[in-house]
């Protein structure tokens, strides 16, 4: 009996992890357009407008500058805003594995550095039964962002580095959702 029991304990948290992986799979990258439909209120915050007014939105638009176009000139780079050794940090759709774009979303490069570059993959999160517990939205792959997800670009490696301190960049780009009175 008590083979049996772990034989059935065994299988469960096989199929557990099983469970888990494809449901990582199933997380894709939907766009900001999607974001906006519901993080553009007051009453939730305006986190897309927070967003839109950010360098991280404009993250493509700064490879076109002077300073980049010199930059790619001297390094013989044709045109950074085309490619991969830029583009990588400075867009969403640019960073990620293709196959997890999401055919009914609408992420472009030129949205720049994106919700779903800090917070993950929404496909799944997204759905307002997921966003309205916090716990529930982690588990259906929402990321709440780290030091760790920030220096993947804002390190040493890039050409125009300058020194990073998360607490002080990330309260640059707080979008909470206010309080309830």
């Amino acid at each position: 009996m008590r083979r049996f029991i772990k034989s059935c304990f065994m299988v469960i948290l096989t199929l557990g992890v099983l469970y888990s992986f494809s449901q990582a799979n199933d997380f894709k990258y939907v766009g900001v357009a999607k974001c906006k439909t519901c993080h553009n209120t007051k009453k939730i915050g305006k986190q897309y407008t927070v967003w839109k007014n950010s360098l991280h939105a404009k993250a493509m638009e700064s490879l076109k500058s002077e300073k980049a176009l010199k930059y790619a000139k001297e390094h013989k780079i044709a045109d950074p805003s085309k490619d991969a050794t830029c583009t990588k940090c400075h867009s969403t759709m640019a960073s990620i594995d293709k196959s997890l774009i999401d055919p009914k979303g609408k992420l472009t490069i030129e949205e720049g550095v994106s919700c779903e570059s800090c917070h993950g993959p929404g496909s799944v999160y997204k759905k307002r039964s997921n966003m309205i517990d916090r716990e529930k939205a982690i588990a259906s792959g929402l990321v709440i962002p780290t030091e760790k997800n920030c220096v993947t670009c804002h390190n040493k490696d890039n050409p125009f580095y300058k020194p990073f301190d998360f607490k002080t960049y990330s309260a640059k780009i707080a979008h909470p959702v206010p309080k309830k009175k």
